[in-house]
């Protein structure tokens, strides 16, 4: 079992060790802790985190690698990974001492996504308010990476722990001791679709829910692939089964190590559930900061401290899915708390300051930014727009950017300018995905001047009123004919294309309108008027 601090760059290496990452240069012990990750963008402005471990990207060559080793070490970084192998490595020693930033390789074929959602899970203890560390059975409770390497020396063997769907949640160190399939898991994340099914047909997984001790797994043999024999576990907590611990073999177990392992199942299932309602609780606190933020209160301060935020400008987004005529409430509230995860990741790849919570049916997100300028508030539509833009139209979703708040105080006004924007796309009718307030700010005072109006119980009078009598009456469209003449700005050529009528026919009604309703067409206040009404009140408004 590791006795590293969790947020240490030795911790890393030692977790995910020659299977994912390879340190090439630099020492992880005077490296220190690691505050957070990062995602290297050559072409966009960089905000990392305090420490960070920051991903290359697309980085290649020893210049390249030199000039971004030097760059960080500007921001206080811990490390850079970058895609193995590296050609030339030996170069960049010098630069690694000079720097004092680690330079770590990301083994070929594994992905960077999976690599980042890893460290984040690692690290992600502790991220929110303090407390002292408990444990459980000797390990840090919920740190499964942890429990992992200590079943694994308890068995002599490398072993992962899976959920109920086969996905790893963690893995010992020494997988590569094991084969190919095992490493092909680790990089994924998930076991392969072919050994799943193969299990599935030998009735292993079967096995593994009925069963209350270890099922044995022969080796697989699919085409020409090695792979060793497998023990499995489950683990569960009560009747609910939680998911499994998996050891791959050389040797069989003793009648010893076969007791530990189920043992051993027992104390997986405590951590699994203090895994799971760590997370829960930590949702909850976040969610718990980023409302008293909101509300703007005397612990508004202190709830930006807590979420790291408290000393910049920072504006509030509010993203809601647009309402489905007869959706079920159940899907709905799962697409909103997906889209609310999705928000969170997708942020803090491009600002890791950031804090996302769902709270009702708006999830709301407190986005740092440098200052109160067009460019600050541009870059905060575009990072909106692009997070839809890779959601797609299926969700729905939209999202409405507040005012910079450049002060705590100031907080919930941006979330009040947010919900206005939000309330405008929701309508429908804007046709845009993501709005800043400064962008639908008229359409947001009209629907507030529509609440008013509804309110006070207020209806039609003047010349819409007699217009929409009189089109009851006898099905003359003037009212339609009008709408037409003030959205074309009185081009009878324009109105009368739009209402699919000859000009001609269009005239008459015009001339129509203005006798019915007793209307000056020619008097701008009298048009105003008419204009806002409908926009108000009139029908289909």
């Amino acid at each position: 079992m590791s006795t590293r601090p969790g947020r240490s760059l030795g911790r890393v290496l030692e977790d995910f060790g020659h299977t994912l990452l390879d340190l090439l240069y630099g020492d992880p012990d005077a490296a220190g802790g690691i505050g957070g990750v990062g995602i290297h963008d050559p072409h966009d402005e960089q905000h990392y985190p305090e420490r960070a471990i920051v991903l290359g990207v697309g980085v290649h060559g020893t210049q390249e690698t030199a000039r971004l080793l030097r760059q960080l070490a500007a921001t206080g970084a811990t490390a850079l990974v970058v895609r193995g192998p590296v050609d030339e490595a030996g170069a960049l020693e010098p630069v690694v001492r000079e720097t004092g930033v680690a330079l770590l390789a990301l083994t070929r074929g594994a992905s960077w996504a999976q690599l980042a959602a890893m460290l984040r899970t690692q690290l992600a203890e502790g991220d929110v308010g303090e407390g002292e560390e408990q444990t459980l059975g000797g390990v840090p409770s919920g740190d499964l990476f942890a429990l992992a390497n200590a079943v694994a020396t308890l068995l002599d063997a490398p072993v992962t722990i899976e959920d109920r769907r086969s996905r790893i949640l963690a893995f010992s160190g020494r997988q590569d001791e094991a084969d190919a399939p095992r490493v092909e898991s680790i990089l994924a994340r998930q076991v392969p679709e072919r050994y799943l099914r193969l299990h599935e047909e030998q009735g292993v997984f079967k096995e593994l829910y009925l069963s209350r001790g270890l099922v044995h797994v022969p080796a697989p043999t699919l085409d020409d692939e090695v792979a060793l024999p497998r023990v499995a576990v489950a683990v569960r907590a009560g009747d609910e089964f939680l998911g499994s611990v998996w050891a791959a073999l050389r040797e069989p177990l003793t009648p010893e190590r076969e007791k530990a392992f189920l043992e051993s199942a027992k104390l997986v299932a405590l951590h699994m559930l203090r895994f799971r309602a760590g997370t829960d609780a930590e949702n909850r606190l976040r969610a718990d900061l980023v409302t008293t933020a909101l509300e703007g209160g005397a612990g508004a301060v202190a709830a930006l401290g807590r979420l790291g935020l408290v000393d910049g400008p920072t504006l509030v987004l509010a993203m809601g899915l647009a309402p489905e005529q007869g959706e079920d409430h159940a899907h709905v509230t799962a697409e909103r708390q997906r889209l609310a995860s999705a928000l969170a990741v997708h942020l803090a790849a491009v600002q890791p300051r950031s804090a996302v919570a769902l709270l009702g049916d708006v999830v709301y997100a407190l986005f740092p930014v440098p200052d109160d300028t067009p460019a600050a508030r541009e870059r905060a539509l575009q990072v909106a727009s692009d997070f839809l833009a890779r959601t797609g139209d299926r969700a729905g979703a939209v999202i409405g950017i507040g005012s910079v708040a450049e002060e705590p105080a100031a907080l919930p006004r941006s979330r009040s300018n947010a919900d206005r924007a939000l309330r405008v796309l929701s309508d429908g009718r804007n046709g845009r995905r993501a709005a800043s307030i400064s962008d639908v700010y008229v359409d947001a005072l009209l629907l507030e001047l529509r609440d008013l109006a509804v309110a006070n119980r207020d209806e039609l009078s003047g010349p819409l009123a007699r217009l929409v009598a009189y089109d009851a009456r006898h099905n003359a469209h003037l009212v339609e004919t009008l709408r037409a003449w003030l959205d074309a700005f009185g081009d009878v050529i324009t109105a009368s294309a739009s209402v699919f009528v000859h000009p001609n026919t269009f005239r008459y009604r015009i001339r129509r309108v203005a006798e019915v309703g007793e209307l000056d067409l020619q008097d701008p206040a009298a048009r105003f008027a008419v204009m806002l009404q409908l926009r108000l009140l009139g029908p289909e408004a």
